[in-house]
Order: structure tokens, then sequence, then C-alpha cells
């Protein structure tokens, strides 16, 4: 069974759903904490439900297959997942890191890895030559988001991968933005990647969730250390909603694409309102033939600058049918400003230095009819136009 959509609706196989004899087509929710023992000298799989659940199992065995992982770990949130992947550091570490990164993972590093003596350089990984200049003696891993956020850059997992392994240090990749659907960075040679499930994979704006996979024997065994040590685990009910999600995972992002093109063709209308608009693969640059190499689609997200003649905060506070709200990867759109609201937690400094003003609007394409999204947007920009 080697089918992506066969491995969406039945995970890693059939036999993972044939644990009972009631003929149910989905994988049951375990909610027991504590478990039996058969022996207490014999195997003895399950003993406590933060070591290791059933319905999580499926989840992360379920993921794994996905990415054509050996192994795959659920946590309760994508921080929780982030998290945990960089407790493989030791104080002294160095890690490279992306210049654009989720406002959360920012304040993870600045404001408690770094007390934690783990050191930081940040660069364009765009940039290979600067990624090549910031490596040191006690480089430990790069760490980037192939597509960024919230300016839509995408970065070659190849190419930084190489890097990585010419220099023999860890390359972690947080994939939220695409998906294993979209891109298997495992493949392309990276050796972790992260996904906030919150988003895409769940999909539903109802569970947060984070999961990692890896090939990484080493980095699998200190990932399920902080699982069960540190119990950032998610929760069984949690983990049906994370795997309903991800059963409909394809279809739902050819239609998130398929409308994100709709809404493209409608904003680059408005030249006379909007200075810029960021999507993947339209940069008009060198990063648009790895677009097309290393990513099968390119999202639902789409990131525009306002121009001087129209008010942002109008714009987004006028939207009837797209709510304002953070989050993206959900059935019905989102509408924001990163200044104010998912990249609050750079300081004013960091957001002017990589370009994030308040002019800027992320907008998370759903699943909508695209007409009703269009007029939606026509309304708000006739408010908030001066």
């Amino acid at each position: 069974m080697t089918g992506f959509n066969t491995k969406l609706v039945y995970g890693k196989g059939l036999n993972q759903l044939h644990d009972n004899e009631t003929g149910a087509v989905n994988v049951p929710l375990y909610q027991s904490t504590t478990y039996a023992f058969k022996d207490i000298d014999g195997f003895n799989k399950y003993d406590y439900s933060r070591s290791l659940n059933p319905t999580r199992e499926y989840l992360e065995d379920q993921i794994a297959a996905l990415e054509d992982a050996k192994h795959g770990f659920a946590f309760a949130s994508g921080s929780a997942a982030i998290h945990a992947v960089f407790t493989i550091c030791q104080p002294g570490d160095h890690i490279i890191v992306s210049r654009n990164i989720y406002g959360g993972t920012f304040r993870l590093i600045n404001d408690y890895l770094k007390k934690l003596q783990v050191e930081f350089t940040q660069v364009d990984t765009q940039n290979l030559q600067e990624v090549e200049a910031a490596v040191q003696e006690n480089t430990k891993a790069i760490y980037f988001e192939p597509i960024d956020n919230p300016f839509m850059k995408v970065t070659s997992v190849k190419a930084i991968a190489a890097i990585a392994k010419r220099h023999d240090f860890l390359t972690i990749v947080d994939n939220t933005f695409l998906t294993p659907y979209l891109q298997k960075a495992l493949t392309l040679g990276a050796d972790v990647v992260i996904h906030s499930a919150t988003k895409y994979l769940g999909g539903h704006s109802d569970v947060i969730a984070g999961l990692v996979v890896t090939n990484n024997e080493a980095v699998a065994e200190q990932l399920y250390f902080c699982q069960n040590a540190v119990g950032g685990i998610l929760a069984p009910e949690d983990c049906m909603l994370v795997i309903r999600g991800i059963k409909t995972l394809s279809v739902r992002l050819d239609r998130h694409i398929q409308n994100a093109q709709t809404v493209l063709q409608y904003l680059e209308t408005k030249s006379d309102l909007i200075k810029k608009i960021y999507y993947p693969g339209r940069a008009g640059d060198e990063s648009d033939a790895v677009a097309a190499d290393e990513i099968k689609g390119y999202g639902g997200v789409i990131t525009f600058e306002l121009n001087e003649r129209v008010d942002p905060k109008r714009l987004v506070n006028g939207t009837k049918l797209i709510w304002l709200a953070v989050s993206l990867g959900s059935v019905e759109s989102l509408i924001e400003l990163p200044y104010f609201m998912t990249h609050a937690e750079l300081p004013v400094a960091e957001r002017n230095k990589v370009g994030i003003t308040p002019n800027l609007v992320r907008l998370s394409v759903g699943l909508e009819d695209p007409e009703d999204l269009i007029a939606d947007l026509e309304q708000a920009f006739a408010q908030a136009s001066k």
C-alpha cells in the first residue's frame, strides 16, 4: 500500500484498524490512562498513556508513513513539538536559524533557549553563502521554514541539507505551510520535520497539535525521552481530530490552492491599492525555480502589502465573511495583520528589520466559494480606501 491518498485514509496499514472484532472502520479512541499487565515478567507494550497510547500511536505511525519516516511523535501543540526538537541541544551548542520564523519560535529561542546558553545565528536561508559563513565548530543544526512566514519566500531544502551534511550538523524543517502532501522534506535531505497540525493537517480550527518525524535514530530517542519525561503529549481525543483531518488533507489542499489562485488574480487587479503581493513561486528570482523543483503546490496563504491609500486596520476590520483571526490552513478564510498579531512577539526593531510593517496583510484562503471571498474583499477595500 504505497499511494499517498490511500495512506491518508488508512495510515500505516489496514492491520492497525483491525484490533478488535467489531468491524469498526475508524481506529478506536483509547481513553484509558493505564493498562493491565498480562505478566509481570513479560513484555507489556502499553503501561501508561503518557508513555504510549494506542490512538496516539496510530497518528504517529500515520504521519511517519506520509513522510516516508521511521519515527513519528505527537505533541500537545506545534510549540511543544518545536521545544521537543530543541531539547537535542546542550549548553554551548550553536543553531543557525532563518531570519523570518514563526513568532512563537522567535520567543522560544530568545526568551528561553538563550538562557540555557544555546547560541543562535539568524541568516537569510535563501543566501547559501550567508548560511555557509554562519557555520561554527559547535553548530548543531540549522532550523528554517521552506516557505517563510509571512513573506512566502522559498528556501531550498536540498541546498541547505547539502551544506548541513558537508559540515555534519542536522537540518530541521518546520513544514507547517506545506504538509507532506506538497513537500516531503525528509526525502529532500532534511533530518527532522515539524508540523503544527493545528493548521492544514487538522484543518478545521478545532484542535491544537504538533507532529515531528525523523529517520535519525539518535534524534528519535531524544524526542521520545522528551515526550515521556516532560509529558507534552497529544491527548487521545485530539489525536482523533487530527486523524480525521488528515484523511481529507489532499482534497482540502487542492481546493485551498485553487481558491488562492482565484483570489490572487483578483488581488493583482488592485495595483492602485496594493504595493506588493507575496506568494510562493512568484518572487521573480531564482527561488521560483526551487519552488517548481521541490514543491508540489504552494498552499493557501497570500500576503500583500497595502499602499498609503488603504487603512490596513479598516480593511481587516471590514471583512464580513473572512474572519479576523490568527492561525491558517483551516476550512474558513482568515485575515490578519502580522505586525499587530502573529508577529507581535518580535520587538518593533526586529519587525522593522525584516520588513513586517503595519501595512502588511496575511490572508489564509479557505474553502468557501471564491466569488464570495472576492466580494467580501471588494467591499472591505471600498471601506478602507482613503
